[in-house]
């Protein structure tokens, strides 16, 4: 072949790549063209599904456009996640997902994790809280912690299954010798009604899946699954107040609710998103609901990718081997290169 043909395929590439990099910039400029859906990949009615709600419509604003919330439940949220991750690369799809990326593999429910994805923004933790019927026996924590301990394996507390946060609520428990008997049903909203139903005791709900019942006296308040009291109820214990050095356990955001995309989209559409979720984060609207639900405002402790990244990493670690402990993981977190937290 001459240098002369050798010259015009060289040149024939470099305008092909010329072509795709304005391509690109351009969709990006542009985006999101059309709606963007976002999945939830949990069911209609729980906390992530709430708050992801709340922030695509401050999204929509910002953007000029529309985000439907696509609930894609089943596996732990591995379907939903799975959809995301395989959806097209243009943007047109994002996750809205809490926590169960981290404890996934050590689960054995999927090969996925955080490092499958990346950060747009940690929005929100909504913080654990002790409830049980309004006409129940126990009036404080320390009645049903002082029963809980005199009756091992015998005071029923309705959860969603293995490595959820209610499971690694009940696992801290464990740490301080309560063990509560465990029963497991599909979702959170299941788990109060089966406490309002006479089924079990007590749950470890989601502040935001119980906010109205708790208000309508339907349910009562025990305790804060925390370090620190909830505003709204500043008689209400933190459960680090009944559980002595429990701060290590307590102090973390077990319900971290984040908007991820697949690591793989163009830089440009990660960046848009993320200048959208930040002003999003700001709108009137969504955090006066946040402050009225008493969720917490994790956009406000973690502000760049870096961060948030170091955040799952920490949450990864600590929860990850909180269950492999109690043998209840399938893998240990090592398999992962998980390191513990500390060592």
């Amino acid at each position: 072949m001459s240098n002369k043909s050798i010259s015009k395929i060289a040149l024939a590439v470099l305008l092909v790549m010329s072509i795709m990099a304005v391509s690109v910039s351009a969709f990006a400029a542009d985006y999101p063209f059309s709606s963007v859906t976002m999945i939830v990949p949990y069911g209609a009615g729980g906390t992530t599904d709430l708050v992801g709600r709340q922030f695509a419509i401050a999204l929509g604003k910002v953007l000029n456009n529309t985000f439907v919330v696509e609930n894609q439940g089943g596996a732990s949220g591995s379907i939903g996640c799975q959809a995301a991750l395989d959806a097209d690369k243009d943007g047109s799809v994002v996750l809205f997902t809490a926590e169960s990326l981290g404890t996934q593999r050590v689960m054995d429910i999927s090969t996925m994790s955080y490092d499958d994805f990346d950060p747009i923004l940690v929005v929100a933790n909504d913080p654990k809280v002790i409830v049980v019927d309004k006409d129940s026996k126990y009036n404080t924590i320390d009645e049903l912690l002082e029963d809980i301990k005199a009756n091992p394996n015998t005071i029923q507390m309705s959860y969603t299954g293995p490595g959820g946060s209610g499971h690694v609520q009940a696992l801290i428990l464990n740490q301080f010798g309560y063990y509560p008997a465990l029963t497991p049903y599909a979702g959170g909203n299941d788990c109060f009604v089966a406490v309002m139903g006479g089924q079990v005791v007590f749950t470890n709900s989601n502040y935001s899946t119980v906010a109205s019942l708790i208000d309508s006296g339907d349910l009562k308040l025990l305790a804060i699954s925390a370090t620190e009291r909830l505003e709204k109820y500043p008689d209400v214990p933190a459960l680090s107040e009944k559980l002595e050095n429990a701060e290590q356990y307590l102090s973390i955001a077990y319900t971290p609710l984040s908007l991820l995309v697949a690591k793989d989209l163009p830089e440009d559409i990660k960046e848009t998103l993320r200048a959208a979720a930040v002003e999003a984060s700001k709108d009137p609207d969504f955090n006066a609901w946040m402050e009225e639900n008493s969720v917490e405002k994790l956009y406000e402790k973690y502000t760049t990718v870096d961060e948030m990244k170091d955040f799952y990493k920490t949450w990864e670690s600590i929860v990850s081997w909180l269950i492999y402990d109690a043998d209840a993981a399938v893998y240990s977190p090592e398999t992962f290169g998980i390191p513990r937290i500390g060592e």
